[in-house]
This record gives structure tokens, C-alpha cells and sequence, in this order.
């Protein structure tokens, strides 16, 4: 038997009806009227409730958009039982389509990092060769999988590199209770067609921030060797706890290099120690300078 879960969101005239299991595989539908809603009949059905205004459905949930003519407390109830028990009695909530994308098998897994509130999804197939972080939904125009992702209310960044999705979470809640949940989410939703990311995208913003910084050949000599060290030997080790570095910027006057920390290493308790015994000895070492210090400017 279905049972549905009642949540408030940010919107006061929206309410979401939450399933235990996802209704919709990586498609998110939004429906203006029982006209716009021929592919739900679910939808269809709410329609009926003269104070519904518009119904979007995509994961585990339907969420309802309401008329002023009514408060939610007085109809949420009602509105909760008349879902559960359509769908109790075979309703469809979402119409088959054909001409669905081909499933592509593929295997995720769970892998744990140095930042407690940072888990690795690890997928078996390539993602992108541009490794891109999302601190909220409105930077996840390149990303309709980052976009689902922020749906889940636990989650917090999203960092996508290579064959993997790191996912930061809030402390509200523990990786016991949702990691099952996440990466069901991602598999079902690459297998089914689904577009991590849109590289065509990530090159136009690229092109942007290149336009705001030197290029690599204007940069001194020491940054240049700096940025070498980094991409060489540092990257691929932050990379495999589900992380990545950047240069931003060396002060020659106080031997200052900034960096950026991204994905699993971004707000990490460790952090700190790893930027100062090994990223920061390791420069000192092969620049051949006892006076370089690293600071991260979003640590």
C-alpha cells in the first residue's frame, strides 16, 4: 500500500506529496491544466479540486500549487488520501511514453572521503572531462542531473568530475539514511538517458572566467611551475577522495599561493593539515623556497 508523506517547501502555496519509492525515472513534468496534463492521469484527477493551479511531479513526489481560495491546513489531508488512494487502485501517475531512451546498464557505488559531509558516487562509465562544482541550484544550468539533485532538501554542493558525483549533505540528516536513496537516483537516472552534463555549457563558462584571469603563458615563472606541481601531483590524489584543487593566485612579496578547494575537500575538518603538511611542504620542496604558504580562500 502506498503511503504519502505531507512536506512544506519554501513556497507557502505549494505543498509536496512524497512517496517511500521514485514515481519518475530522470523526467521532471510540470502541468499548467487538465488539458497540459495528458500524460498524467493522475494529474489529470487533481485537476478535478477546483483550488489546484499547477502540479509538477519528477523523483519521489507530486507537488501541488494552490489557489488563495483555500489554506493548505484545511485541505492537505484530503488531498493526501485522494493520491493515496488512486494509486492504490492501479492509477497511473505517469503515462508510458514510447520512444523512451534505451536503458544503459550501468553499476554506482558509495565511496567515503576525508570530509565527513562529502560521499563519492562512483559511476562505471565516464561523465566529463571538466570537472565543474555546484554550490546551489540557480549555478546548475549545465547540469539537468545537479538540477534533480538539488530537489533532495539534504543536499548541499555537488561536484562532478570525471567518472564520479560528490555529493555534500547538511548535518540534519546522516549518509545511513540517504545514501541508498542517492544512489538509486543517479543510477536510475543516467540509465535511462538522463544528461549529466551539457559540456558545451561548461566550455562557454569556461571561456568566461579565462576572460577575467591571465592565461597560463602570461602568468610569472613560479606560478606557471606552481600550477604544473598542482595538475601533477596533487590533483590526482584529491581527485580519488572525491575533491579537486585550483589555482587562483602567487604573491610573490609574501610567497602566498591561494588555491581553491572543490567538491569532497571543500569545508573538510582536514583540509587545513592537508594544505599545510602536504600540499604547502611539497611546494616548498620542489620550488626550492622555505617561505611558500598556501592558504585556500574558501577553506
Amino acid at each position: 500500500m502506498t503511503k504519502i508523506t505531507i512536506k512544506e517547501t519554501q513556497n507557502p502555496t505549494i505543498l509536496k506529496f512524497e512517496f517511500e519509492d521514485f514515481i519518475t525515472q530522470n523526467e521532471s513534468y510540470e502541468f499548467k491544466n487538465i488539458d497540459d496534463a495528458k500524460a498524467s492521469p493522475l494529474a489529470q484527477k487533481l485537476f478535478h479540486l477546483p483550488f489546484v493551479k499547477t502540479v509538477y511531479i519528477s523523483g519521489n513526489f507530486v507537488a501541488v500549487e494552490k489557489y488563495s481560495i483555500v489554506e493548505w491546513e484545511d485541505v492537505k489531508d484530503a488531498v493526501a488520501e485522494q493520491i493515496e488512494a488512486f494509486v492504490n487502485d492501479g492509477g497511473v501517475i505517469i503515462a508510458v511514453q514510447e520512444n523512451k531512451t534505451k536503458k544503459q546498464p550501468i553499476t554506482v557505488y558509495g565511496e567515503t572521503t576525508p570530509n565527513p559531509s562529502a560521499l563519492k558516487f562512483v559511476v562505471s562509465r565516464m561523465l566529463t572531462k571538466n570537472a565543474i562544482e555546484f554550490k546551489n541550484i540557480d549555478q546548475t544550468g549545465p547540469s539537468p542531473l545537479a538540477r534533480e539533485l538539488f530537489n533532495f532538501s539534504y543536499v548541499k554542493e555537488i561536484f562532478i568530475d570525471e567518472n564520479y558525483i560528490s555529493v555534500t549533505k547538511y548535518e540534519v540528516i546522516s549518509w545511513e539514511e540517504i545514501t541508498l536513496e542517492l544512489r538509486s537516483f543517479i543510477k536510475q537516472y543516467i540509465e535511462n538517458g538522463g544528461t549529466v552534463l551539457d559540456e558545451s555549457l561548461i566550455q562557454t563558462i569556461e571561456k568566461d572566467e579565462k576572460n577575467k584571469d591571465a592565461s597560463f603563458d602570461s602568468l610569472d615563472e613560479t606560478s606557471q611551475k606552481i600550477i604544473n606541481i598542482l595538475e601533477e601531483y596533487v590533483k590526482p590524489a584529491v581527485a580519488a577522495d572525491g575533491g579537486n584543487i585550483a589555482f587562483d593566485s602567487f604573491e610573490e612579496s609574501t610567497k602566498t599561493v591561494k588555491v581553491i578547494l572543490q567538491g569532497a575537500c571543500s569545508g573538510c575538518p582536514s583540509s587545513t593539515f592537508t594544505l599545510k603538511s602536504g600540499i604547502e611542504n611539497m611546494l616548498k620542496s620542489m620550488l626550492n623556497d622555505e617561505q611558500i604558504n598556501v592558504e585556500a580562500i574558501n577553506a
